[in-house]
């Protein structure tokens, strides 16, 4: 489950994360706010912007990764340009000492993953990597090179908070051939707007993370993310009718 950290106070904040725990989230992944987050929709990114806008973003990452790393494993998500800022070395041992078992860098450059996966390393944290679907056959086994944990291949090639429909047919090829070049598991994301998405997907990876619908209800109605977060839950291990599927 992704939530957007410093979105809220610090107590509405954990008590936030307690109750998708509860509900069902089996994993974190917190997101470290930034102007410029440019893979994803309107919806995070203005998470993001109110997340900037009360301030010490940074700060609030690490009291949300210390909270959620005692209710389930806890990654954070970040782009490059926090990480370049404060130094992969120092963001890596920050991170590290809350808990976090590791940090995914959406939009690692080539010239900087051997130094951001020494850093993480020395720190003890796994370093998923997302994959785009473009990547091209020749290129997948340099992107997946220094990856740990996961790779992340994202369900759709649009941004986050995209709703419309999914190539799952593809996505399970591109799967197949992430496979084919790790032994890491492939989790997937983005698009994913209803369980019965999260039902069709599922087969395909070992493991789904649910952001802009989550991230929806924390903006606007905190009070509905529980239950959206355990309808979620269960589409991963309830099958879903052909009709609930249109």
């Amino acid at each position: 489950m992704f939530a957007p950290a410093g979105l809220h106070p610090v107590a509405a904040e954990r008590r936030h994360l307690d109750q998708l725990a509860q509900a069902g989230a089996d994993l974190f992944e917190v997101g470290l706010a930034t102007e410029n987050a440019a893979l994803d929709g309107p919806v995070i990114q203005a998470a993001y912007h109110r997340a900037l806008r009360r301030g010490n973003v940074l700060d609030a990452a690490v009291r949300a990764v210390e909270h959620a790393s005692g209710l389930r494993p806890t990654v954070v998500m970040t782009y490059w340009e926090p990480v370049r800022r404060h130094g992969p070395e120092h963001l890596a041992r920050l991170f590290a000492n809350a808990g976090a078992a590791g940090v995914m860098v959406v939009d690692l450059p080539a010239r900087q993953a051997v130094r951001w996966h020494d850093a993480a390393r020395a720190a003890g944290l796994r370093t998923p990597r997302l994959v785009p679907r473009t990547t091209p056959e020749t290129c997948l086994p340099a992107a997946v090179a220094g990856a740990s944990g996961w790779l992340y291949a994202p369900a759709s090639t649009a941004p986050t908070g995209y709703r419309g429909p999914l190539d799952v047919p593809a996505l399970a090829d591109f799967a197949q051939r992430l496979r084919a070049v790790s032994p890491l598991p492939v989790v997937s994301g983005v698009g994913i707007s209803t369980p019965a998405l999260a039902s069709l997907v599922a087969p395909a990876v070992n493991g789904i993370v649910i952001g802009t619908p989550v991230v929806r209800a924390l903006t606007a109605a905190p009070g509905q993310a529980p239950a959206l977060t355990a309808a979620f839950a269960r589409a991963l291990t309830t099958p879903i009718s052909t009709e609930s599927r249109a």
